[in-house]
Formats: structure tokens, sequence, C-alpha cells
């Protein structure tokens, strides 16, 4: 007689004779219990606090810039560095993304998860929709913060403040994947770090996100205009002040949704060599 095979007889972490709950129910459940880690206090300081710190600095340091020949007139210098600090800030936090993945595996998560009819897959899920959600909570902060301290009021309206948020969280949930194939294929997350730095600080800074492409010296402006963190900028800056192009907003899509496809291939190969 042949004994019916259950989730503990069956090869771990392959998936094989399911009777575990289904994908959508796990990545739920995992990403509940991350969510819950955003209800402690410090948690949502360590959260907002150097976003605010950037708004505050880069604010003041540079609203002078408002006054040169390349900017666009009649736009106040915060009007047009916030949707910037969306983009940029999202990009950075989403390098814990991956950070937070390779302490998973270092620390032997996945493989207890092995023992237990959970789908691998659903973890990177969970890990991913985490950051966006992690993200998204930093930027209305930010949102708030730059309004009610810093005179905020962009010609696009609320609206527009709301449609800007939505591009840095599309950029966010592209670049978390890649994030999180970095994590499952160097599981070191202070190696991780370094890596994300090295990248997005470059990409924030040679970039549209602070001054006007046109006041940028021909080499750095010619780096800048091909940079994806411009095209990112300047589709959040246009829904701010009232003048969307469809162009940017499509590049903006297109390169996330490549950038989060590339991303989850990799991290779900990389997981399932652990």
């Amino acid at each position: 007689m042949t004994t019916p095979r259950t989730a503990a007889s069956s090869p771990p972490g392959d998936g094989s004779a399911w009777e575990g709950s289904g994908l959508p129910t796990q990545i739920a459940v995992l990403t509940g219990r991350l969510l819950r880690s955003l209800r402690d206090p410090r948690m949502l300081v360590v959260s907002v606090v150097q976003p605010l710190i950037m708004l505050a600095l880069f604010s003041q340091m540079f609203r002078t810039l408002a006054d040169s020949p390349h900017f666009p007139k009649g736009v106040a210098y915060i009007d047009y560095l916030l949707p910037a600090l969306l983009v940029t800030t999202t990009a950075q936090a989403t390098i814990w993304a991956g950070v937070a993945l390779a302490d998973d595996l270092r620390d032997g998560l996945v493989p207890r998860f092995r023992t237990m009819p959970i789908r691998l897959v659903s973890l990177l899920f969970a890990r991913s929709l985490y950051a966006v959600a992690r993200n998204a909570l930093q930027l209305l902060v930010l949102l708030a913060a730059s309004a009610l301290l810093f005179g905020y009021r962009p010609a696009g309206g609320v609206l527009g403040a709301l449609a800007a948020l939505l591009v840095a969280l599309t950029v966010s949930w592209g670049l978390s994947w890649i994030f999180l194939g970095l994590g499952a294929r160097v599981r070191n997350p202070e190696l991780l770090q370094t890596i994300g730095m090295v990248v997005i600080f470059p990409l924030s800074f040679v970039s549209s996100a602070f001054v006007p492409l046109a006041g940028l010296p021909d080499a750095a402006r010619l780096v800048a205009t091909v940079n994806p963190v411009t095209q990112a900028v300047e589709a959040a800056r246009g829904l701010s002040l009232g003048e969307p192009r469809a162009s940017w907003i499509l590049a903006v899509v297109l390169v996330s949704v490549a950038l989060g496809a590339v991303g989850a291939a990799w991290a779900a190969k990389e997981v399932r060599k652990i």
C-alpha cells in the first residue's frame, strides 16, 4: 500500500506535493509580520530622521540656486527640490531590502524555511512589499514636513505631490528587487550596504535632482541626461509642478518593471541555490 505524501515528506523547499497555504497567503502573512516592526516608535524615528535632515539641509543651503539663470522661472527651490528628494530618498532606502535579506540568509532563516511548507519566493515578495510600505511612510512624513515647515506648495497641488510620491514608490519597487538579488548573491549585509552606497550616491548627485541640467558642466550633463535617476526625478517633478511629461513617466514605468522582472528572477535563482 502506498503511503500518502505529506508536506513534511516532500523534498524540502521544492514545493512538490503542496499541502500548505497558497503563495498569496504566504506573502500576506510574511509581509504582515515584517510590517509589525513599523509599530515600534524607534523604527519610525530611524526611518524618517535621515530624509528630514536632508530636506532641512538642502532646502536651506541650496535655495539661492533659484536665482540662477538656468533655474525655472517662478518656481521656489523647495518645490523644485522635494520631488527629487522623494526619488533619492526611496532609492537609498531600497538598499535595506537587500541588507535585510542578506541578514536573513546569514542567520540561517532560509534553511529553517525549507523544513516548512513555505515557498522561498514568498519571502522575497514579502521583503519587496515591506520595502515599499516603509518607503511610503518615509515619503508621507517628508511631504507633510515640507508643507508644514518649509512652505512646499507645488503648482500641481496635492494630487501632483501624491503622483510624484507614486513615481518614487514605483522606482523603489524596481530597485528593491535588484538589491534583493544582490542580497541573495553576496549574503553579506555589510558588503551589500557598501555596494549600494557606491552605486546610489553617485547616481543621485550626478543628476538633475538638485540643480538643473543646463547648469552642469558638459561632461556631467551628458552623464546626468542618461542617468535613470534623472528620468525618475523629472517625471516626479513634472507631476508635482503641474507639467507632466508622458515620456518621462513612461520611461520610469518601463525601467522599473524591467528592473523588477530581472531582479525577481535573479533573486529567486540565487535563493534556490542555498
